[in-house]
C-alpha cells in the first residue's frame, strides 16, 4: 500500500522513539513492527541522521546500521530540552501556519498543528508575536502535493490538465495515485487511465487538479527502485547521439548516458539512450547554437525543421 508523507512523517517521528528504547534493534524486527519493508526502513535511516534539534545542522541524529542491527549513538544528547534561537522560533511558526492553510491537509492533523503553533507562540513570546507580521503564500505546486497526498490517504482518483513537454501540449486525464515521491523535482507515480499503463507525473507540470469522488484502484504494481535516477534507459531503447559546445556540457549532468567523450573545442559528444528519441528534439531547440543531434538522421531532420519553424514565426516581427 502506498504511504503518504504525512504518514511516512509520522513513522519516522515514532521511528525515533521506538529506536531510543531499543538499542542495536534488529532490521527486520523493526521492519515487521512497522509494517514496511525492510528497504522501506533503511530509506527511512537514510533520511534520519540529517535531522536533528537545530535548524542550523548541529546535534543531528547519529544513527547508523550495518544492515542487521541499528544504533542510535547519541539518544541522550538530542533528548536534551529543545531552546530555539529568535530566529529558529520565528521560521517555525512561519512555516506551521504556511502548513496549516494547506488545501488537502486532514482536519485533524489542521488541528494538531494549529494546537502546536499555540504552545509555541506562547513559549517564544515576543518573538512568536513578531513572527505573526510573517506569511508565506505556496506556489501551485504546493496545492497540487496536497491534493495528491489527500487523494493518496482518502484512495480517490484524481483529474488532471498536464502539459507534456514530448509533445508540446495538454492533456486532461484521470488517474489512480500510486505514490508521491522526489527525485529533483517532485512527483506522482500513478495508474492513468487515458493511456492505460503507469505513468510519472511531474507536479510543477499540472496545470489544474480536482480530486473526484470516484475510488482509486491502481493494479498490484511493484514499485520502480528509483536509486539509479528516475530515467533508467533499458539496454534496446534507441541510440541518440548529440554533439555540445562548452556552453551545453550540462547535458551529461542532466541526462543519463552511454557515454560523454571531449571534443576539441571544450564540449562534448554524448551518447545516450531513450524510449521516446522525439523527446530530445526540445533540447536541441533549447540548445541552439551549443548544440545539435547526430543521429539518428531523422531525429536531426526533424529537430532542424523545427528550429526553422520556429525562426520563422518571427519573420516581420519588430
Amino acid at each position: 500500500m502506498a504511504t503518504n508523507a504525512i504518514d511516512q512523517t509520522r513513522r519516522m517521528l515514532s521511528l525515533v522513539t521506538y529506536l531510543r528504547e531499543r538499542p542495536g534493534a534488529h532490521v527486520q524486527d523493526v521492519a515487521r513492527a512497522f509494517g514496511i519493508t525492510e528497504d522501506e526502513l533503511i530509506s527511512d535511516l537514510d533520511v534520519l541522521p540529517m535531522c536533528g534539534t537545530s535548524f542550523r545542522g548541529g546535534d543531528l541524529l547519529d544513527i547508523d546500521t550495518d544492515g542487521d542491527r541499528i544504533w542510535w549513538h547519541n539518544p541522550d544528547d538530542v533528548a536534551e530540552p529543545l531552546r530555539l534561537a529568535a530566529d529558529e522560533a520565528t521560521a517555525l511558526l512561519v512555516a506551521a501556519r504556511a502548513v496549516a492553510t494547506l488545501p488537502g491537509l486532514r482536519e485533524s492533523d489542521r488541528l494538531a498543528l494549529v494546537r502546536a503553533t499555540a504552545k509555541l507562540e506562547t513559549a517564544a513570546g515576543e518573538t512568536g508575536a513578531a513572527s505573526s507580521r510573517l506569511s508565506v503564500t505556496f506556489e501551485s505546486e504546493g496545492g497540487v502535493f496536497a491534493e495528491v497526498d489527500r487523494a493518496i490517504s482518502e484512495r480517490r482518483r484524481l483529474w488532471l490538465r498536464y502539459y507534456s513537454p514530448a509533445r508540446d501540449q495538454l492533456t486532461e486525464r484521470e488517474v489512480d495515485p500510486i505514490r508521491l515521491f522526489a527525485v529533483g523535482h517532485t512527483y506522482l507515480e500513478a495508474w492513468c487511465r487515458l493511456s492505460e499503463d503507469r505513468r510519472t507525473f511531474r507536479l510543477d507540470r499540472v496545470a489544474e487538479i480536482k480530486l473526484l469522488d470516484a475510488p482509486a484502484a491502481p493494479p498490484e504494481l511493484e514499485l520502480r527502485d528509483l536509486s539509479e535516477g528516475l530515467v533508467q534507459p533499458a539496454a534496446e531503447d534507441p541510440e541518440v547521439v548529440v554533439e555540445v559546445g562548452a556552453g551545453g556540457r550540462w547535458v551529461a549532468e542532466y541526462y543519463p548516458h552511454d557515454r560523454a567523450e571531449e571534443r576539441p573545442d571544450g564540449g562534448l559528444r554524448i551518447t545516450l539512450r531513450t524510449p521516446d528519441p522525439a523527446s530530445l528534439r526540445r533540447l536541441a531547440l533549447r540548445l541552439g547554437g551549443e548544440g545539435r543531434i547526430v543521429s539518428p538522421l531523422e531525429l536531426a531532420d526533424s529537430a532542424r525543421r523545427a528550429a526553422a519553424e520556429a525562426l520563422a514565426a518571427y519573420d516581420g516581427v519588430v
